[in-house]
Parts: structure tokens; sequence; C-alpha cells
């Protein structure tokens, strides 16, 4: 049980760094933090990838980490929010250990995102619209992972809980 990474998907402003950093801190183990990872390795900015090379380049990107991450132990990963765009994404993290959906309200995004300048997909134009959009083409992505937390009204505390409790279960109950 140990050795199983934990990776939190979901989309923009769920809490996926918030509660990948608590859980990390409290299991002693390193955290992934996919988007710095492939910020750092790029060289630059997910925005500038996006910008000038294109979302294709980004998702690329996205995937290789994905395999190399997949196959390593012991990990809390945060993954960027497209990262279910792939399917295949989702299975190899699922072969690695617990991977868990974060959802929250079209509202509390909204809300926790309203402020950033770091969200590609955001800019330009309607941040509410493009969110409600944005939801509704992964919706079906996202409601396929088995393990879902909606964050809207819980503390990341609360939500570190209940992934501990999924964690703490026999692999074989978490596919």
């Amino acid at each position: 049980m140990q050795a199983r990474n934990i990776a939190l998907l979901g989309f923009m402003g769920t809490g996926k760094s918030t509660v990948a950093a608590l859980l990390a801190r409290r299991l002693g183990r390193r955290i992934v933090e996919m988007d710095a990872v492939i910020e750092q390795r790029a060289g630059k900015p997910i925005a500038a990838i996006f910008a000038e090379d294109g979302e294709p380049h980004f998702r690329h990107l996205e995937r290789a980490l994905i395999q190399e991450l997949a196959a390593q132990r012991g990990l809390i990963i945060s993954c960027g929010g497209g990262i279910v765009l792939n399917p295949d994404n989702v299975r190899d993290l699922e072969a690695g250990g617990l991977v868990v959906c974060l959802t929250a309200s079209p509202q509390v995004v909204l809300q926790r995102v309203a402020a950033a300048t770091h969200r590609p997909l955001l800019e330009g134009g309607d941040k509410a619209r493009k969110i409600l959009a944005l939801l509704a083409s992964r919706r079906a992505l996202y409601d396929a992972v088995p393990h879902r937390i909606d964050t809207s009204a819980r503390t990341p505390e609360e939500i570190a809980d209940l992934i501990l409790a999924l964690f703490s279960q026999p692999a074989a109950q978490h596919n």
C-alpha cells in the first residue's frame, strides 16, 4: 500500500495543488506538480507553451510526463486539469495507485480562479462562460473517474482525510 502513488485529477481551481501539498506533508512523500515540471523542462510558463507551441504540444509533454511518473512509486501527483482528455493518462495513473478526481461547482471554480493570470484556457473573454464550457466538455471524463470528491464546501484537511481513508483500503477496492 505505502508504495502506491496518489494522483489528484480535476478541473482548475478544485484544490489539487493545495490538497496534494497537505497529503505530501502528512505522508512524508515527494509531491510532483505536473504543470511546474513541464514549465521547468520547457523553460517557459504553460501559457507560453500554449501560445508558442500550441495545446497539442503541451498535451504531448503532459503525456510523456504521465508515463514517466506512472512508472515511479510513492509519489503524490497533482495533475493538470486536462489530463483526462487522454484516457491512457488516467489508466496509467490508476495502474500505479489511487486516482482521485476533485470537483467543485462552477461558481466555486470561478471564485477560486477569478484573479488568476496563468490559466491559458481562460485567457480573453468571459471567464465564467469559458469555465462552464470547459466543465461541460470534460464532465463525462471527470465523472468516469471512480473516486470523486466535491471540494466546494470542504476544507483541504477534510479532503485529505477522505483521500487517506480511500488510500488505506486494499488496492482491489480502488479500481
